[in-house]
């Protein structure tokens, strides 16, 4: 891979990374999480649509396209920002989301009869255990709620996966842009119901919580992914995969900068042993 290459993607994961503490520093700033996520998908819809082929694909694609929106678009941003909400330190749940891989490998093999390997299985089991390990950390006792909506979204995240796979000969804006009408209709609904009333919400954000879902919407989600599907006309799939491996890195990095959080010992030998199973999985998928 190149230079110039090499420098884009770790950007990028930077970028991804920046997800967590930025989301904290959004939702800190007035926004209720689930309309977040919502506003988030608004952006992406009204940023690409102008630049989608507008075009209804076949009827065969329908199933997967809703399905994908759904998962994709609503669920994970849903329970993303939830979890972020819950969560009083940010570490466990940047560490957890990379169970998003072990989760669609998974999802895969009971869905499209992928074969899994023996590597991966053990490689499957190892990620688990490092949440596992991370789990018994003292300083998480009052993270459970926010651990299992992470796992609730990596979750989701898998099921996205095994809908993707039937979208490839489809437009990445247009289903870009399609996600985020889905997720911001849905989400919108959700906020109104549990959050309250949504016009009343979206008044009340502060300038800080505008900033914190614009860079959502328009660095990570339209920047980032951009980047990271230009990157894969260049390189196979595995090349490129394991590099998410750094964002829980940048992720943590960042978190100590902004809130002066430290991860414990057990959190950053946890961390290690998920990271570096998840990029063995990517590197071997």
């Amino acid at each position: 891979m190149s230079i110039k290459h090499t420098s884009l993607i770790i950007l990028v994961m930077f970028l991804l990374g920046s997800a967590y503490p930025m989301g904290k520093f959004g939702l800190n700033a007035s926004p209720n999480p689930i309309l977040f996520g919502a506003l988030r998908m608004g952006i992406v819809f009204l940023c690409l649509v102008p630049f989608s082929n507008l075009k209804i694909p076949p009827k065969k694609y329908f199933l997967p396209l809703i399905g994908f929106s759904i998962f994709m678009g609503a669920g994970v941003n849903m329970f993303l920002y939830l979890s972020i909400d819950a969560a009083s330190i940010l570490a466990p749940i940047t560490i957890g989301a990379q169970l998003a891989i072990p989760f669609a490998i998974i999802l895969s093999s009971l869905f499209l009869k992928e074969t899994i390997s023996f590597k991966k299985w053990i490689l499957i089991f190892t990620s688990f255990l490092g949440i596992t390990l991370i789990a018994f950390d003292p300083k998480i006792s009052d993270e459970i709620l926010a651990t299992l909506l992470i796992f609730a979204m990596a979750f989701f995240y898998g099921l996205s996966q095994v809908f993707s796979r039937y979208l490839k000969e489809i437009d990445v804006k247009f289903t870009s842009a399609f996600m985020g009408l889905v997720g911001f209709v849905l989400l919108i609904i959700i906020s109104q119901v549990f959050e309250g009333n949504v016009i009343n919400q979206i008044k009340n954000i502060e300038k800080e919580g505008w900033f914190a879902v614009l860079y959502a919407g328009m660095i990570i989600s339209i920047f980032g992914h951009t980047m990271m599907f230009y990157l894969y006309k260049f390189y196979p799939v595995g090349m490129v995969l394991p590099f998410y491996a750094l964002f829980p890195v940048f992720g943590l990095i960042l978190t100590f900068l902004i809130f002066g959080e430290i991860p414990t010992l057990i959190m950053v030998t946890g961390g290690i042993i998920v990271i570096t199973s998840v990029f063995l999985l990517q590197k071997i998928s």
